[in-house]
């Protein structure tokens, strides 16, 4: 045999168990369907083939919410559930109402069984949950979620030296686009994520990046750095992409809420800003946080008062601080009031407040509230619906960074 026919017949037979696999692969997936499949009226259809499943059902935030009680602050929104319902080819389906646009999170459960669904490529984590995603667009503030065809910025996994933590520590750092050949220096919005959460929480979940891009684009935020942050100051970074190998997530971390990450926040401020062509004023620095990051970026804030110009609480857990004894940093949190009364004799640009109707730390966040128009102190105040959840953050992100930097 010459060597030009041994090659044909090798390729021929590669050829073939190609086909073949891909044949196989085809034979092993079972009826084909679709999931989610979204219709041209924003309604969806999910399917699940699990012939041999008693019970299919679906939760996601796309459902009516039910009420769950969390100790210490009372009842609590959270996904609703529904059953799918099965055909007579083993296929379960369940179709929803005409949705909003939005992006959505949802899992299946099978026979009690929490899952991602099967038929969707697109999941993504939270702390320790695995959730697929949907993304339903159709209006100007769910566009903002998108890649769209505009110039998109670098979003970068960046280590540090943090002395105070005592640790090596990552950040997740956005640089708007021209950033790399422009030569010229640009502002700083440090975003903080809740408890649980870390440094890739607002990239991933909060779509930190596109709302950025698209925002820049429209010439509605100017361009700026985004340092995204990890705030349990016991982590080198997310799990699974540390020395500690593939430990798993938890919320119940140390060292969250007692001093130690906001007396260590300075490493990260002098670290882009000797690593970044950034501008180093108070009036070129902004912080905002959820829930935990609010928590933080209030005390940051209020016991640095020249540091920041603008300073955003999403959902903030104000007054959720752990016990500071036994080692913690009390001063951190004691006098806060008059430490308020500092932060605003200094003027910052903007002090800007978001919660939802819902959300468990409401009241926590009114009190807060009373406090500033008592003194008079000025603030921007958004209310949107639901509670607790990224669909309320995004938002505030989108109509917090507009005001930065004007």
């Amino acid at each position: 045999m010459t060597m030009k026919k041994f090659i044909m017949m090798a390729v021929l037979c590669l050829m073939g168990m190609t086909a073949q696999a891909q044949q196989n692969l085809s034979w092993g997936q079972g009826p084909q369907v679709a999931s989610p499949d979204i219709h041209a009226d924003n309604s969806v259809t999910f399917n699940l083939i699990a012939p041999e499943a008693q019970k299919v059902q679906i939760t996601g935030d796309f459902l009516p919410t039910q009420k769950i009680k969390i100790e210490g602050f009372g009842e609590y929104d959270a996904p609703g559930v529904v059953d799918l319902v099965k055909n007579d080819k083993g296929i379960w389906s369940f179709t929803t109402e005409p949705l909003a646009p939005e992006l959505y999170t949802y899992n299946m459960i099978v026979d009690g069984v929490k899952i991602i669904d099967p038929l969707n490529v697109y999941n993504i984590r939270d702390i320790n949950n695995l959730f697929s995603v949907l993304l339903i667009g159709g209006d100007q503030r769910t566009d903002l979620y998108k890649v769209n065809k505009v110039a998109h910025g670098t979003v970068s996994k960046v280590w540090y030296e943090s002395p105070t933590a005592g640790l090596t520590r990552r950040l997740t750092v956005y640089t708007p686009a021209g950033y790399e050949t422009s030569g010229k220096e640009y502002p700083v919005l440090y975003l903080l994520h809740g408890i649980g959460g870390d440094e890739n929480a607002w990239s991933e979940l909060g779509r930190a990046a596109q709302i950025l891009d698209n925002l820049i684009a429209q010439g509605k935020a100017e361009p700026m750095l985004v340092v995204m942050t990890n705030g349990n100051i016991s982590q080198e970074a997310c799990p699974g992409e540390t020395s500690e190998g593939f430990r798993v997530p938890t919320m119940m971390l140390p060292k969250t809420m007692e001093g130690s990450f906001e007396t260590a926040f300075p490493d990260v401020v002098k670290f882009v800003e000797k690593t970044y062509r950034v501008k180093k004023d108070k009036a070129h620095r902004a912080i905002a946080g959820l829930s935990m990051g609010g928590f933080h970026s209030l005390f940051i804030s209020i016991n640095n008062p020249d540091l920041f110009g603008y300073i955003g609480l999403f959902s903030a857990a104000v007054d959720q601080q752990q016990n500071t004894n036994n080692g913690g940093f009390p001063n951190i949190y004691a006098d806060r009031n008059s430490k308020i009364d500092k932060l605003f004799s200094k003027k910052p640009k903007l002090f800007w407040i978001g919660i939802g109707k819902t959300d468990f730390l409401i009241k926590n966040n009114n009190d807060l509230r009373a406090y500033l128009d008592s003194k008079k102190h000025k603030y921007t105040y958004m209310e949107t619906d639901g509670g607790h959840i990224w669909r309320n953050w995004r938002i505030y992100l989108s109509e917090y960074t507009p005001l930065l930097f004007k």
